[in-house]
């Protein structure tokens, strides 16, 4: 038997129906999230409201308890303020200035000291600035801001970095009296030759002075950390030195290798008669000047020339023939004595060296025995030979007011290491007793020294001479002084 075919319910609906029903549900839905859309957003709005009101209430209940004082969370320079008012910071701060204020600034140079106070430049904290910016902090009238600025303050903390006060103009002051006692200008090379002589030398020098920018920064930059400090301290600064080198240097003008102080010699010749020291000036002045070729040996006689009353001499004490006598150009020997020091320093090879007949007071006044060189023109001469390669210029310098004669040798320094020993005295003998001479020219009971009492001495010295830790000159200088009697002439006219 055959089956009946049916169909199902929405088999038989129509696409009318279907859509009809399609409508009745969206438009449900939409009215359904209207009203969820409107609730929830009354609830927001009142819940904002809600929590501004709030907000707003417990701001100015914690700006009316804060009334005349710092929020919390406010740091200055590290300190927690928070609670206190403007009187506790400005208290605090003074109390910081009293400390600060002992503290001193030290500026040093090679040669040059001087110091200032924290106080003598007005250094110190603002308290007031201070107080102000604390105090102003969450009060600028915007309550949204200041809302926001107590929140950050509250949270993570506003940090204040310090104030300080300062007088600038006094800070300059400083810097300007150190810059007048430090400063040099550069000194400009003279080399006037001519004739085989130097009529007018001057040594180049770099001049130099203060870097007043970078000092300044220096002292500002140490004002902050003593700003930073619990305690008065001493700063020391080295002040900036900026070098000042001179338009002419002696290396330009001149092509002998004169450049640099090679060394110098000394001797003083204090209770000189005036005849005497009249010669070791005069003398002194016919060498200065003189140059010495690379290889050449000096001869002291021959630059001197001839020394008698002709060429400008006047008498004065000399050894002559075993005596003291008055002869013209008494004192050269003190010009070649110093001249002898100046080669000896220098390490110099000395071809010609000659000792005293005796110990002459005036070259030990500021050495010992035996550092000395004669010379009695024609026969007895000081000479030495130039070694370094390079032309040596003879300065001198005689000191007329301090009775000190100075030799300078310029040239170019080969860097040799020169090592003198303190003279060694082997043996001494007494001085004969005084001799006294009748005189038919003074009057009875008058008495002239004529000659002076010395002890004799065998004394000797050594000088050695390295260049580049070789041993180049390795010399002994001997000298054995004679005792010398005192000679008196005594007065027999009636």
């Amino acid at each position: 038997m055959a089956r009946k075919k049916t169909k199902s319910t929405i088999d038989s609906s129509t696409p009318k129906e279907i859509t009809a029903v399609t409508t009745a549900v969206s438009s449900s839905w939409k009215i359904l999230t209207k009203k969820v859309a409107k609730v929830s957003l009354w609830f927001f709005l009142g819940a904002f409201l809600g929590l501004f009101f709030f907000s707003s209430f417990l701001f100015m209940f914690y700006r009316s308890s804060h009334e005349g004082k710092i929020y919390e969370g406010i740091y200055i320079d590290g300190i927690d303020f928070g609670g206190k008012n403007p009187a506790d910071i400005r208290k605090y701060f003074a109390e910081k200035n009293e400390l600060i204020e002992k503290s001193a600034f030290i500026l040093t140079s090679d040669d040059y000291t001087a110091s200032f106070s924290a106080k003598q430049i007005d250094f110190k904290y603002d308290g007031v600035l201070l107080s102000k910016q604390a105090q102003s902090i969450g009060r600028s009238g915007s309550t949204l801001s200041d809302m926001s600025i107590l929140l950050q303050a509250y949270i993570s903390g506003i940090k204040l970095p310090p104030a300080y006060i300062t007088d600038d103009e006094k800070i300059n002051q400083f810097i300007t009296d150190a810059s007048k006692e430090i400063d040099e200008e550069p000194i400009e090379g003279i080399f006037n030759f001519k004739s085989g002589r130097v009529l007018a030398f001057k040594l180049s020098k770099n001049g130099r002075g203060v870097d007043k920018e970078k000092l300044k920064q220096q002292i500002l930059s140490e004002i902050q950390k003593l700003g930073n400090s619990n305690k008065s301290n001493e700063i020391e600064i080295d002040i900036p030195i900026i070098v000042k080198e001179p338009k002419i240097s002696t290396e330009k003008i001149n092509n002998y290798g004169i450049k640099e102080l090679i060394a110098s010699g000394t001797s003083t010749f204090a209770g000189s008669i005036e005849n005497r020291a009249y010669n070791i000036n005069l003398a002194a002045t016919r060498i200065n000047g003189a140059l010495v070729e690379p290889g050449e040996t000096f001869s002291f006689n021959k630059t001197v020339g001839d020394i008698s009353s002709l060429t400008g001499y006047k008498q004065a004490y000399v050894i002559s023939g075993g005596k003291t006598i008055l002869g013209d150009g008494g004192g050269v020997c003190q010009v070649s004595t110093t001249l002898f020091r100046a080669a000896l320093n220098a390490g110099l090879p000395i071809t010609e060296r000659n000792q005293h007949a005796y110990r002459v007071g005036y070259y030990e006044q500021d050495r010992g025995p035996g550092i000395d060189a004669a010379i009695y023109t024609p026969s007895v001469d000081f000479k030495f030979k130039n070694d370094t390669g390079k032309h040596i210029l003879i300065q001198a310098i005689p000191d007329m007011t301090n009775y000190r004669l100075t030799f300078e040798l310029y040239g170019t320094n080969d860097n040799r290491e020169v090592i003198i020993s303190d003279p060694v005295i082997l043996s001494t003998s007494p001085a004969p007793e005084a001799e006294y001479i009748d005189d038919p020219e003074l009057p009875k009971g008058e008495i002239k020294q004529i000659d002076f009492a010395a002890s004799g001495a065998s004394v000797y010295f050594t000088r050695i001479v390295k260049k580049d830790g070789e041993i180049i000159q390795d010399n002994k200088f001997s000298s054995n002084f004679r005792p010398w009697k005192a000679v008196y002439l005594r007065g027999t006219k009636e």
